[in-house]
This record gives structure tokens, C-alpha cells and sequence, in this order.
């Protein structure tokens, strides 16, 4: 089966309105792009479960909307035009060829080698390195796959602080904004009894629970209604979260690390590092322990 897209230029507040009318003609899917892509104008937009972008949209939105190939386009523009009280815009047409879809996200997902020796290998993937600690992790809809700079982060402090002394082992790790459980699943293979992962959100808690089952990881999950209700201490705390919400919760997680118990956090731009510092000197001494691109992790030991 094949598809053509209808491709609309706009401006940043008639993106919203003219996607959803263009849905309402119908569009079998829309998406909004930036039409300044590849250019020196581009403009990235960032988010996280928790943090979206309150607008996904550009100064100069390309709107485009996947039809059936026997549509009548022009009505369908103009349909959703009139709808929006826009005059009716010009667009072009762009042939979709049929495709194995499945087989073609697939194909954007390979194995990924973090820290030393840890690799996260999607389901339809062999298993590069069997002597590897291996996570088998699919691209899905809770934060964290390993592919961004921050989890990487956390993921290598992990993997180079619980280890480093076995004649003091590390028994208890807390994930606070757990994501896929991506770190909390680091910290079980590498051998730590005791793991918990928190998050604020339903669907996240539903993802980590299936990923640890699939990783064979025995990690308990909760809400943090439900996990404030255990004042359980941990030997090592680990937040990939935001700059802001983190410098939030300082007091929170510090009063979650055990005497002598560690702190990482991530989630932080370079330039944000100062401040998320300084909203936790009251109960911990934090340093940038590494950099990737723009972000950094901090971490920091409770005397």
C-alpha cells in the first residue's frame, strides 16, 4: 500500500491548530517539523517524561500529513483550513512508497557499547559480547535506551563506583526518576541485592517493571506517594532527571543517602552545573565527576 503526504508551511501558532483540523479532514497521522532543518536557523527542542516543550512547533512549522494515495487532497487543505479560520495555504504532495516499516525502525537500533563492559541490545539483536553485562532494552515509551549523553553518564559512574571496592560492597541503590529502569538495571547486574526504582509516572513504572523481568533483575518499583512511606537509606542515590526539578528535591535525596553514601546526579547542562551545586552544598559537596557534549554529571560523598 502506498501513501502521499501533504506538506504545509506555517508559522509557529497556526501549527497546533491547522495539525489537529487536518487530522479532523482526514489525515491518517500528522507531525509537525522545522522547516529551518539542516539550516543555521534550526532550532532543537528538548524534553523528558515530566518536561515536555509546552508548544512542539517552530518560528517557521513544516505541518505534514499522511493521506491515502486516492485522497483529494486539495479538499482535505482546504477543509482543514476553513476549520482553522486560515485562508487555505499551498502545499505540495510527497509520494510515500510502501515499506517494511518494522523492519525499518529496527534497522535505526543496533547494539550500543557503554562504560567498559556494559552493552544494551534491543530483542531482535544478537548479543555482541556474551562475558558483557548485557541489558536487553527496546526503544520504547519510558526515558532512557542508553543513546542520550545523561543516562551514558550515570550509566559509566555506575559501572566504575560499585565495583571499585569489594571489601566494602555496595548493598542498596535508589533510581529516583527511573525511566525504562535502565540504571536500576545496571546497578542489579552489577551485583548490588537491594535496588529500587521511583518515577512520577504510571506508564514508566509499568516499563521498568516488564524491562527488569526481561533482564531477569529483581528490582522493586513504586510511586513517590508510595515510596515516601519507606524511609529506607541507600548507599548510592542516582537521579537523571532536570536541573530544576533536581535542585527541588536536594533535600529529599540527600536525606535518602546513607552515612557515607553517594550521590549522582545528571539530567544537567554544563552551564546549569553552578546552580544545581549550590542548591545541594547545604547537605552534600558536589563536583562535576565528567562531561559528555553539554551535559555533565555531578556526584558527591555524604560524610
Amino acid at each position: 500500500m502506498s501513501w502521499t503526504e501533504i506538506v504545509i508551511e506555517v508559522a509557529r501558532n497556526q501549527a497546533e491548530a491547522l495539525s489537529d483540523a487536518l487530522m479532523e479532514a482526514g489525515a491518517l497521522s500528522v507531525s509537525v517539523e522545522d522547516a529551518d532543518e539542516g539550516t543555521d536557523a534550526e532550532q532543537p527542542l528538548f524534553g523528558e517524561p515530566g518536561m515536555e516543550p509546552t508548544e512542539s512547533a517552530w518560528e517557521r512549522s513544516r505541518v505534514v500529513a499522511l493521506t491515502d494515495v486516492d485522497s483529494d487532497h486539495a479538499a482535505i487543505v482546504s477543509a482543514a483550513a476553513l476549520a482553522c479560520g486560515l485562508p487555505a495555504p499551498a502545499f505540495e504532495l510527497r509520494p510515500v512508497g510502501e515499506q517494511d516499516w518494522v523492519r525499518l525502525t529496527q534497522s535505526q537500533f543496533t547494539p550500543m557499547q557503554i562504560g567498559k563492559n556494559i552493552w544494551v541490545v534491543p530483542s531482535w539483536h544478537d548479543t555482541p559480547d556474551p562475558g558483557a553485562l548485557i541489558l536487553e532494552l527496546d526503544p520504547g515509551l519510558a526515558f532512557g535506551t542508553g543513546s542520550h549523553p545523561t543516562t551514558r553518564l550515570c550509566m559509566e559512574w555506575l559501572e566504575t563506583h560499585i565495583t571499585e571496592n569489594p571489601a566494602h560492597p555496595i548493598t542498596s541503590v535508589l533510581d529516583y526518576g527511573c525511566g525504562s529502569g535502565i540504571l536500576a538495571m545496571v546497578a542489579k547486574k552489577l551485583g548490588v541485592p537491594k535496588v529500587i526504582g521511583v518515577d512520577i509516572d504510571p506508564q514508566a513504572i509499568e516499563s521498568a517493571s516488564f524491562n527488569s523481568i526481561r533482564n531477569q533483575c529483581e528490582i522493586a518499583y513504586a510511586l513517590p506517594d508510595e515510596f515516601a512511606k519507606n524511609s529506607a537509606q541507600f548507599d548510592i542515590v542516582v537521579a537523571n532527571i532536570l536541573s530544576g526539578p533536581l535542585q527541588e528535591m536536594s533535600g529529599m535525596l540527600c536525606g535518602r543517602i546513607a552515612k557515607g553514601g553517594s550521590l549522582i546526579l545528571s539530567g544537567i547542562l554544563a552551564t546549569q552545573a553552578h546552580e544545581v551545586i549550590a542548591a545541594y552544598a547545604p547537605f552534600i559537596t558536589l563536583s562535576v565527576w565528567r562531561q559528555q557534549e553539554d551535559w555533565v554529571a555531578l556526584s558527591g560523598k555524604l560524610n
